[in-house]
């Protein structure tokens, strides 16, 4: 039975798209919320007010010059040695129509069309209201329109100023509108800025407490719902400070708890000279020491430090010289790398750097460190030629207490927290820690910090 799909419905399409073409920050929308409504209205009232009442009042004032000039005409005498003086001085001083009759004379050809719809409006009384054939010029003059009419024996040539047929109440009432509305975006704008402003402070200091930089001075400021999400995050960074504070202080605590039993210990182990038993004992105290700082390390995470301008590149020339001269065998290779300051906890990054390649030197015989960076991101890379880690176990390695052994070496296993170390460190500095099959061969540990 073959499989139905479902139709795409049009509109589902036309909201994909749009959400396509939208501006993705709040400022942006916010500001064409404003800015569309403006310009459909602005463009509706442009079509049906100023279009149509130009085209009225312009058809009132051509009405008004077809009537002169059809009274002009119906005073006017053709006849043979016809004195028509005085209508041609009562056009000039009551109408503003300059008058000529030339008798014998013809049309001239029409001429080429300057204002369109000012001309067939004009046309179009001057049909109505005198019905003869007419030839209208306003390209010839630019201030005055020049008519032409046929009158059988001659031709009746009428000037009238292009004011008399226009009026500049639509040019005023344009600008007008142009700048009400230039006026009224500026407001919006300013307001719109004043009021995303709160919410980037706020976007800034979560993400600057999500790195564990300090905030400084945040207060809730904006809009109300801005203000409550203010005094929200507010409240939540409180309470995880005072979680943070709390663990510290019991972690401290403990450790000072476990280390003197554990001090005693090493003192009598000491004070009951060699042996096998004794050696053993010592080492399992060794082991039991070791696993208690990790512990401590893992739950104390980057406590106390602040962020400050780290040269990376220096960072990692630190920890590979440390790791080659280390008890590992495994040799660290590093190439020349350009010096890159971000802003970092120096000491919680070189510890993540130093876990990674630890590990990578516990299961591995050979380990190179690199680093890369973009606009947004730079990246710390380490690789090794051992054995690897299966590609759906690899997130199971940054699980506090999971150790890979059988996936890699059994000997020599820590237990299980510098990869969760490591993590912690990274994804408080904002970033994250992935790891992928190395070209060596073997595990690639990539670090990627915001830049």
């Amino acid at each position: 039975m073959a499989e139905l799909t479902r139709p795409i419905d049009p509109l589902d399409r036309l909201g994909r798209y749009i959400r396509q073409i939208l501006p993705k920050n709040l400022f942006a929308r916010a500001l064409i919320i404003i800015v569309a409504p403006v310009l459909l209205s602005q463009s509706i009232l442009s079509f049906i007010f100023i279009d149509r009442h130009w085209e009225l009042v312009t058809r009132r004032f051509c009405n008004a010059v077809a009537g002169d000039i059809s009274y002009v005409i119906a005073e006017l005498d053709i006849g043979p040695g016809a004195n028509n003086e005085r209508i041609v001085v009562r056009a000039r001083q009551s109408m503003q129509l300059a008058v000529s009759y030339q008798s014998g004379a013809e049309l001239p050809p029409p001429v080429e069309v300057r204002y369109p719809i000012l001309e067939r409006v004009l046309r179009t009384e001057l049909t109505r209201v005198v019905g003869l054939p007419v030839i209208i010029d306003a390209a010839s003059d630019a201030d005055d329109i020049h008519l032409a009419f046929d009158l059988g024996e001659g031709v009746l040539q009428v000037s009238l100023p292009l004011k008399r047929i226009t009026t500049s109440t639509n040019e005023l009432l344009f600008f007008w509108m142009v700048g009400l509305s230039v006026l009224l975006l500026t407001v919006a704008v300013l307001f719109l800025r004043n009021q995303i402003r709160p919410i980037v402070r706020l976007t800034e200091a979560a993400e600057a407490f999500g790195k564990g930089q300090p905030i400084g001075d945040f207060k809730p400021s904006g809009a109300r719902e801005v203000r409550r999400a203010a005094a929200a995050f507010i409240a939540m960074r409180q309470r995880i400070e005072r979680h943070l504070r709390q663990r510290t202080e019991m972690l401290a605590g403990i450790s000072h708890d476990l280390r003197t039993p554990l001090t005693r210990m090493k003192l009598r182990l000491a004070m009951m000279g060699g042996g096998e038993d004794a050696e053993e004992l010592t080492s399992d105290v060794v082991d039991l020491e070791r696993m208690i700082e990790e512990f401590l390390a893992f739950a104390r995470g980057q406590e106390g430090e602040q962020p400050a301008e780290v040269d990376v590149a220096a960072l990692i020339g630190e920890a590979v010289t440390a790791a080659n001269a280390g008890h590992r065998r495994a040799p660290v290779e590093m190439p020349v790398l350009e010096t890159l300051t971000v802003m970092v906890r120096r000491q919680a990054l070189k510890r993540c750097l130093t876990n990674l390649i630890d590990n990578a030197q516990r299961h591995a015989g050979h380990v190179r460190v690199s680093m890369g960076s973009s606009d947004r991101w730079i990246e710390i890379i380490v690789d090794d030629d051992g054995p690897g880690i299966p590609e759906t176990r690899r997130e199971d390695a940054f699980r506090p207490f999971v150790r890979l052994d059988a996936a890699r070496s059994p000997t020599d296993a820590g237990v299980g927290l510098g990869l969760a170390i490591a993590r912690d460190v990274a994804r408080s500095h904002g970033g994250d820690i992935f790891l992928e099959t190395a070209p060596m061969g073997g595990l690639r540990a990539r670090i990627r910090l915001p830049a």
